[in-house]
């Protein structure tokens, strides 16, 4: 799994490589040539041409390693930021539906954290290992030739050293996992914090707040301090059996050398490579103990690599076969627009069991092209839930928005208006039915095209860090700029741009904190706007905003109700007395559709929602 993020770098990897082991070459010649030099000196011979190639091989030796070492880092960073690149595109191309079950701040962690741990098994442990191992061949054959007594004693702790590490690393391996599990739920406690900061100190949670975050990050310390016990532990068990090791064969090449079995330079030119072991040896260990950590990181990683992402702008019939039959409750197909019992393409009637089953249109469909004109919309039999399990939020919700003009959707909370507006920017997929835009199945349009004929507005009307600038034009190029200030004018930002240091090109804070929740409204309304969308959908789009600037963005909207399609969710019902018509759900059903003249006196639920609201005549 690790090696696969190699790919393509893995010629300067090599390359890397071959310089480290160069440089570890020449650090094996160096207690042959010192042999060499204790030989002559005991024969009273010149030594001062191995002087200078000892010296040379030194010198050139960590050159060569250097770059060596550089060169493995540029590979590291070169993987590092590979890796995020595959994560941010995956992670901004995920199915909306994914966040709900995946925590952003966890996805943070993965994006800055494990990318981090990723690096340093990819490269560095990887070239370490593969040099060291060679280090450790070599110096073993090399202390083989030199006494082959002395080279048991000494693989005898090697082999004890290799057992003992093996064990501990999987122990580190999952001290780590757990260690970065900890430490993304702290991130997600911060961010929770951050994203509603004034309302935690509104509430006077501080006090709660910090002590769930210190706790946190007690845990995240605590299982921290495992991993350095670990590692700690077997480095220590490593560097007491090398030392064990260096004064065995002390004791008996001191032994063997009082015998005549070996020669003083002997010795020392095998304890200059007992001392040269050690460095492969702590490397190893290092390395494999860095190969646990990174194979956690590379195993969040693939995680978030393999989380559901939007399709691929093709036909969505391709996706399921004509045909398919979907099973779902009876009673969600019992209501037409109007609250009377409709028939239903593809619905061959209740089965035994009181259900229904529907059969997706077939490949003749083809898809649908983009027009100039205004859109036209239609619900037909939708049946929704977010997740298998969960209740569905639409039971057979069909009506139909004309091109042109204002249509509103009321009704209760809960009732699934926005649900609707989810699902016509394709969100999330219908369980069952089919929601059209110019009469095709929003399934079989390209997402880049049905999105780009669409103004969103959504109840939250979020902002994103930056100039106001950015966030008008966002998804934007080449905006004109007199149609920018044009809509700025429409969308009644005026005083925003004024008060703003830097006018249109002035931060407006993380979020938008700057901002009041109307202005941020009012930001979002003047994004959808700026699209010259076909069709513009408003969730609460007006919420925040005080009368005087509902009544001028009332206005600017039903001049955009000429040129465009526009679907509003509203509460407040005085921002949709003028809609074309008027669509009134509950309970994830049509009950009524009508103006709203009509529904005050044919409708219960409206007449209801415009009592409280002193709408109605005579209240």
């Amino acid at each position: 799994m690790v090696l696969r993020y190699t790919a393509g770098f893995r010629s300067r990897l090599a390359l890397g490589g071959v310089l480290t082991l160069s440089g570890t070459a020449l650090s094996l010649a160096q207690p042959l040539i010192a042999q060499r030099i204790l030989d002559r000196i005991a024969r009273h011979q010149p030594v001062t041409g191995l002087l200078l190639v000892l010296g040379g091989a030194v010198v050139l030796g960590t050159a060569v390693g250097a770059v060596g070492y550089y060169v493995v880092e540029t590979v590291g960073e070169s993987v590092v930021r590979s890796v995020r690149r595959q994560l941010v595109t995956r992670i901004l191309r995920l199915r909306p539906g994914v966040l709900d079950e995946v925590n952003p701040a966890d996805l943070m962690s993965r994006l800055v954290a494990d990318t981090t741990l990723l690096r340093q098994v990819t490269t560095q442990s990887m070239v370490a290992s593969v040099t060291a191992v060679v280090a450790l061949l070599g110096s073993l054959v090399l202390m083989g030739l030199i006494d082959p007594v002395l080279l048991a004693v000494t693989l005898t702790a090697v082999v004890t050293m290799s057992v003992s590490v093996r064990w501990a690393a999987a122990r580190i391996g999952q001290a780590t996992g757990r260690t970065q599990e900890s430490v993304a739920y702290l991130a997600m406690l911060l961010d929770r914090d951050l994203g509603a900061f004034r309302t935690v100190k509104a509430a006077g949670a501080e006090a709660r707040e910090i002590g769930l975050l210190t706790g946190a990050a007690d845990t995240a310390w605590r299982r921290g301090l495992r991993v350095a016990a670990w590692q700690a532990g077997s480095g220590a068990s490593a560097s007491l059996l090398m030392q064990t090791s260096f004064l065995a064969v002390l004791g008996v090449g001191g032994a063997r050398v009082a015998s005549g079995r070996l020669s003083l330079a002997d010795l020392i030119a095998y304890l200059l490579y007992m001392f040269f072991l050690t460095q492969p040896v702590t490397a190893l260990v290092s390395a494999w103990g860095q190969v646990k950590v990174g194979g956690g990181a590379a195993e969040r990683i693939e995680a978030v690599l393999r989380l559901s992402v939007e399709p691929v702008p093709v036909p969505a019939v391709r996706a399921r076969p004509p045909g398919t039959l979907v099973t779902v409750p009876a009673h969600a197909v019992s209501l037409s627009a109007n609250g009377v019992g409709a028939s239903t393409e593809g619905n061959d009637g209740p089965g035994a069991n009181g259900t229904h089953e529907f059969a997706r249109p077939g490949p003749e469909d083809p898809a649908p092209s983009q027009v100039a004109a205004c859109a036209t919309v239609a619900f037909q039999q939708v049946v929704f839930s977010y997740r298998t399990g969960l209740p569905f939020v639409h039971q057979g919700v069909t009506f139909t928005v004309p091109a042109g003009g204002m249509t509103a959707v009321v009704g209760p909370s809960g009732a699934g208006k926005s649900s609707l507006f989810a699902l016509l920017e394709r969100f999330y997929d219908v369980t069952a039915g089919r929601v059209l835009v110019d009469g095709r199945d929003v399934r079989d349009w390209p997402l880049t095209d049905l999105r780009r004929s669409i103004g969103y507005v959504e109840q939250e009307a979020p902002v994103l860090a930056g100039t106001l600038r950015e966030n008008l034009t966002l998804g934007l190029s080449g905006v004109d700029e007199e149609h920018l200030w044009n809509v700025v004018g429409l969308a009644r930002l005026g005083d925003v741009v004024q008060t703003l240091p830097g006018g249109l090109d002035g931060w407006i804070g993380h979020r938008g904190g700057t901002l009041s929740g109307g202005q941020r409204q009012r930001v979002a309304i003047g994004r959808a706007l700026l699209r010259r969308p076909r069709l513009l959908l408003l969730d609460e789009a007006t919420s925040a905003l005080d009368a005087v600037n509902e009544a001028a963005l009332r206005d600017a909207l039903a001049a955009a109700a000429e040129t465009t399609t526009v679907l509003v969710v509203a509460h407040r019902l005085s921002t949709v007395v003028n809609a074309r018509q008027i669509v009134v759900l509950e309970a994830g059903q049509v009950r009524a559709v009508g103006t709203h003249a009509d529904l005050l006196y044919s409708d219960p639920i409206y007449q209801e929602l415009a009592t409280n609201q002193l709408l109605l005549p005579g209240t």
